[in-house]
């Protein structure tokens, strides 16, 4: 049959057949040959048209109705153990329909975040609309970008704000999501990477103003996929809780346990009290006792808040906000040991004699209420005899003895030898409107090394208490630093005039005793810096390999389950350890221990990059105002397209790209670590001592680049210089040097003239 089906016939026919939508499946349906195949392209144009079919590739489809086989994303499980599939390939106008994810015995396991390809099956009479079975697992989406949207005569571009992308996406016609120019943007890639031309990109989400107060730290929650909105069903679940009444626990309350903590803290999850030890067998010897939030009694294994903690895995902390691990309502509230009020808490009882030493130690599960929540500033001003009115009631009685234990416990941490790096530490103050105000140096005080050395010892009572009753944990591990990094270090350390020991098995005494011969030294932050880089990361692990930066052979992550899952882990397992009730370890938080493991290392490593993006976006817009002026700063890092430095006042890092060191072209040594110029043989290294001027600061990308005045007081040659290339868009600078005329160009054309002269003589 030639004659032409109507309309209606066509959509009834691509409902019924949704496998067999192409135009050549519709044609041999209705039995169209010929000229009347023209007719046919003619009429889907008219229901594409008019939004009843959507072309894909070179098949028709309801764009109200998924296709039979379609990419769907896993969403998390609800508290009624049900679990949900986000249709990524809905293209309708209403919202997108609720698929039910229903598993067969044999199929994989399935998280938050998984991409599959389903086969779908329409329900009616249902809250949900279709069925979804497991057909096999996508790779995962990694071309996601953040950036900001362009318009353009054929759409739009995203150009990325981190500064190590160089490359442009574009976006079609239709998939901008109504972007407008300016605006921050999330996009991820459209079909298959492109061999010619820019890769194809769709919008996702719109940020808004990228120049907008207090977005700096928002981009980098989005750039790193920092999960920032609690589920309806996670709030639910602390919403329902109340507060922990005494029942079987240790009454802890006429204790005056105090929380000592920096003066913004938005939680309160370690408390410490220490006293003089009455027993004559301990002469000099102290009691030292940590509280720490017992989180564990309301975040139990399996529930919806113990599933959001671990796939967050710990809080991530920014300059003007706090993504937190978990609601408001427990880091906040419940789990959070303010002043006056009952809290539940795990707390261990810990006894060390004059040396320092610990000599005993016991757990217990308690209800305590603390006196007083104090910042470390105004407990250390007391100790030094400036006491107000809210520390005097605690200087006798709570704040010297802390610091008489503290005294005892820095002679046991002297005698350990733990890494002693010296790094300043700098904070980025904000005014009320998000703006940056100030970069600080924070203070290092006592009070600071106090809680710290308490924490410790608490965090090491944990590890070796479960150890003692073979009880499943995780670990917090840091292995001994490769010998590739211990070569680099020992390099940069005899060209600074000193001596790291080669050939015996590396130990932290010895890495402090280079520190210690640096130290006031113009080499001072240089050698702390590569001794920091020439480390290992330190990770979770349900194995114990001993923590070589503290020079601890058992040690554990305990004091802060609010915003660490590790610790968690660790209450748990003591709740399981003593028999404390039934919300410790489960079998499947041992099953999975090591899976938990790498998923909150990684989260770890996520969220220290999002802060110090962060940092590097704020550091940015201070400097931005401050373009064309001098400063001072050191050589941090040599790389073949150029050098970083460090400012003296901000800590900022800069890069100086090649380009602009003159009209000489600079050789890249990399086992020596330095550029070497190949007319004047000028040589820059780590260390360095420069002045530079500010050449340009991006705050959406936080790069910074500079220009170097001087070099170790030297004047730098004058030259040639090229601009920033994309720098300002965010990748490295692409500006092309001055030709190269150096050996190696010297040598190719002696070369090129012996091989002339050869064929002459034949």
């Amino acid at each position: 049959m030639n004659k032409l089906p109507t309309k209606a016939d066509i959509l009834q026919w691509i409902t019924d057949n949704p496998t067999l939508s192409a135009k050549r499946d519709i044609a041999k349906a209705f039995g169209i040959k010929g000229q009347a195949r023209i007719d046919l392209k003619a009429m889907l144009k008219e229901l594409e048209a008019e939004g009843h079919l959507e072309k894909r590739k070179r098949t028709y489809a309801d764009p109200d109705r998924l296709p039979p086989v379609s990419v769907v994303q896993v969403l998390p499980v609800t508290s009624d153990g049900d679990q949900f599939l986000k249709p990524l390939e809905w293209h309708g106008s209403g919202a997108a329909p609720v698929i039910l994810y229903r598993a067969r015995h044999n199929d994989p396991a399935l998280g938050e975040g998984d991409r599959i390809l389903a086969k779908l099956s329409k329900e009616t009479g249902e809250d949900y609309h279709y069925i979804g079975r497991f057909i096999r697992r996508i790779a995962a989406q990694s071309d996601q970008i953040l950036g900001i949207y362009r318009t353009s005569s054929e759409g739009g571009r995203v150009v990325p704000i981190d500064k190590k992308s160089d490359r442009e996406w574009m976006v079609p016609a239709g998939a901008d999501h109504k972007a407008r120019d300016g605006e921050l943007v999330r996009a991820e890639q459209m079909g298959p990477a492109q061999r010619m031309g820019l890769p194809r990109a769709r919008v996702l989400e719109r940020l808004g103003d990228p120049a907008a107060p207090k977005m700096v730290s928002l981009i980098a929650i989005h750039q790193h996929g920092i999960p920032d909105a609690f589920p309806q069903d996670v709030l639910s679940d602390a919403d329902r809780h109340k507060p922990a009444g005494l029942g079987a626990r240790t009454d802890l309350r006429d204790l005056p346990l105090v929380t000592i903590d920096p003066s913004d803290a938005r939680d309160h999850d370690d408390a410490v009290y220490a006293h003089a030890d009455t027993d004559p067998k301990n002469q000099g010897g102290h009691v030292v006792w940590v509280a720490i939030a017992d989180v564990a009694h309301y975040v139990t294994s399996g529930s919806a808040l113990d599933r959001e903690a671990r796939m967050r895995g710990n809080s991530s902390y920014f300059p003007d906000r706090v993504v937190p691990m978990l609601p408001d309502r427990l880091s906040g509230d419940l789990c959070s040991l303010h002043e006056g009020v009952p809290r539940a808490c795990i707390a261990v009882r810990m006894v060390i004699d004059a040396q320092g030493e610990k000599i005993d130690h016991s757990f217990v599960r308690g209800l305590m209420q603390s006196p007083a929540s104090l910042h470390y500033e105004e407990v250390q001003a007391a100790m030094d005899g400036a006491i107000t009115e809210r520390t005097a009631p605690f200087v006798e009685d709570v704040i010297k003895p802390l610091y008489a234990a503290y005294a005892a416990l820095k002679s046991a941490r002297d005698r350990r030898q733990p890494l002693d790096l010296d790094l300043p530490e700098r904070k980025v103050i904000l005014t009320d409107a998000g703006t940056v105000d100030s970069i600080q140096v924070k203070a290092r005080l006592d009070a600071h090394r106090l809680i710290e050395e308490c924490m410790i010892l608490a965090n090491v009572a944990a590890a070796e208490t479960l150890n003692a009753k073979s009880q499943p944990l995780l670990f917090r591990v840091h292995e001994e630093p490769n010998q590739d990094k211990l070569d680099a270090l020992r390099e940069v350390a005899q060209a600074s005039g000193y001596n790291l020991a080669k050939g015996q098995v590396i130990q932290t005494s010895h890495l402090n005793r280079l520190l210690r011969a640096a130290q006031n030294t113009p080499n001072d932050e240089l050698i702390n810096m590569m001794t920091l880089r020439s480390m290992t990361q330190a990770y979770y692990s349900p194995e114990n390999h001993g923590h070589f930066g503290l020079a601890l052979r058992n040690y554990a992550h305990f004091t802060s389950p609010i915003r660490r899952y590790s610790d968690l882990i660790v209450h748990r397992a003591l709740i399981s350890a003593h028999g404390w009730g039934d919300d410790g370890l489960s079998v499947q938080d041992i099953e999975r221990l090591s899976d938990t493991a790498k998923q909150i290392s990684d989260t770890e490593r996520r969220s220290m990059l999002a802060e110090r993006d962060t940092t590097d976006r704020y550091l940015a817009a201070y400097l931005s105002e401050k373009v064309g002026e001098e400063f001072s700063g050191k050589v941090s890092g040599i790389a073949k397209f150029g050098l970083f430095v460090k400012l003296d006042d901000t800590g900022a890092d800069g890069i100086v790209p090649l380009s602009t060191l003159g009209n000489e072209y600079f050789n890249f040594n990399a086992e020596e670590n330095t550029l070497q110029g190949s007319n004047t043989g000028m040589v820059i290294a780590l260390g360095m001592r420069v002045t530079v001027k500010l050449a340009e600061a991006v705050p959406v990308t936080g790069g910074i680049a500079l220009e170097i005045l001087t070099l170790e007081g030297k004047n730098m040659p004058k030259g040639q210089r090229r601009g920033y290339g994309r720098f300002a868009k965010g990748g490295r600078p692409t500006g092309g040097g001055p030709k190269r005329k150096d050996a190696k160009s010297k040598h190719k054309r002696r070369a090129t003239e012996r091989k002339v002269e050869r064929k002459r003589r034949t």
